[in-house]
């Protein structure tokens, strides 16, 4: 995607010395700063306090972890040193099952390399591979979603299709495209009518922060609602379908996406709006069944929920919402469960939320 007309991927390595290169989200859409991490602490820093996130983006981000802990390590310390930051970029955020994957992809192929040298040259193509094969699935899931962007607007007759989306699932949540907005920047391209309704996504505000940020510098128009409006616009008609992301699929079509996701998949069982998830093949868990009972996730820091940050008179500032001494509960994620669901949209196509179809999609998996 491009800002202001360059373009950019939301993570890359350094092009001068053994180091890593990430926007960092945390002052979009206000500032547009990169920043350099050379170490994967700092690595696991910048995921867990969110300079990163999204289940694609982290795990491209666990994938130059690794990679990092090779280049900062000698030939004495080298096992420990991945066995260490294995251990820390997992634990710096539980629920995308995309950064779990990252790690274990990348410790395996390592630790097959006989010297240092050769493992550092493992580590930077593996970390990079991951990252390409993230905008490639990607890309591919923009193009099997225009095709029911696409129908609607041909059963609209050519008329302007209103999409609901929910958090951040935009390029900025992977390394290049996203998932529930490659299928609209597709569209767009296109040359289909459609406007996107945007949910704020408290308490961290992905969506009017980075969704319409995006949407803004694609040119797509949008309109950002308050997190609970969703519901209204479907009941007036106001919503042609919603596609949202996922941080964690089970193999038996539970979605795991941000809090609130949940909330939205009711709202359009009740109005009879299509709901659609998008993501890649990596983001599917294929260990779990109950996503409800098995899904690990993540509770933050209350203070997300006491506090916003914005712009004032030039300055980015965190403002105190909530009487100081208010107790909070910041749970991050939410589970959909399948009946919920009328697709899940992958790189392969689009398929009905249920392991029997799922497994169709990916043979390799039974």
């Amino acid at each position: 995607m491009k800002v202001n007309n360059k373009h950019y991927r939301t993570i890359w390595a350094a092009s001068e010395g053994e180091a890593v290169e990430i926007i960092d989200q945390r002052w979009l859409p206000h500032r547009f700063e990169t920043e350099r991490l050379s170490t994967h602490v700092e690595m696991a820093t910048a995921i867990h306090d969110m300079h990163i996130r999204g289940a694609g983006a982290i795990g491209a981000a666990a994938g130059f972890g690794m990679y990092l802990a090779v280049v900062t390590a000698d030939e004495s310390s080298i096992e420990n040193r991945l066995q260490q930051a294995a251990a820390d970029l997992k634990a710096s955020r539980p629920t995308a099952v995309n950064l779990e994957w990252s790690v274990d992809r990348q410790f395996r192929a390592i630790t097959l390399g006989d010297t240092l040298r050769e493992k550092k040259e493992i580590a930077l193509c593996g970390a990079q591979e991951i990252a390409d094969q993230d905008v490639e699935a990607c890309r591919r899931i923009g193009e099997h979603g225009l095709e029911l962007i696409r129908s609607v607007s041909k059963a609209k007759q050519e008329g302007r299709v209103n999409i609901l989306t929910h958090c951040n699932a935009g390029w900025l949540a992977f390394v290049d495209f996203g998932t529930a907005t490659a299928p609209i920047y597709a569209a767009h391209d296109a040359d289909i009518d459609v406007h996107v309704w945007v949910d704020e996504t408290r308490p961290r505000n992905q969506g009017a922060r980075l969704t319409a940020w995006e949407l803004g510098q694609h040119g797509v128009p949008y309109t950002v609602i308050a997190d609970n409006t969703g519901g209204h616009l479907m009941q007036h008609g106001m919503v042609d379908l919603v596609i949202v992301g996922s941080d964690r699929t089970s193999i038996t079509g539970f979605v795991t996406n941000k809090i609130g996701t949940y909330l939205k998949a009711l709202a359009a069982k009740d109005n009879d709006v299509p709901f659609y998830v998008a993501l890649p093949s990596t983001s599917f868990d294929w260990n779990i069944r109950d996503g409800l009972a098995e899904t690990p996730i993540e509770e933050r820091h209350g203070d997300e929920v006491k506090f916003a940050q914005g712009l004032i008179e030039g300055e980015i500032r965190s403002v105190l919402l909530t009487p100081e001494d208010s107790p909070t509960v910041n749970i991050a994620f939410d589970v959909t469960p399948p009946q919920l669901v009328t697709g899940l949209i992958t790189e392969r196509g689009v398929v009905p939320p249920n392991e029997a179809d799922i497994l169709d999609l990916y043979p390799e998996r039974r």
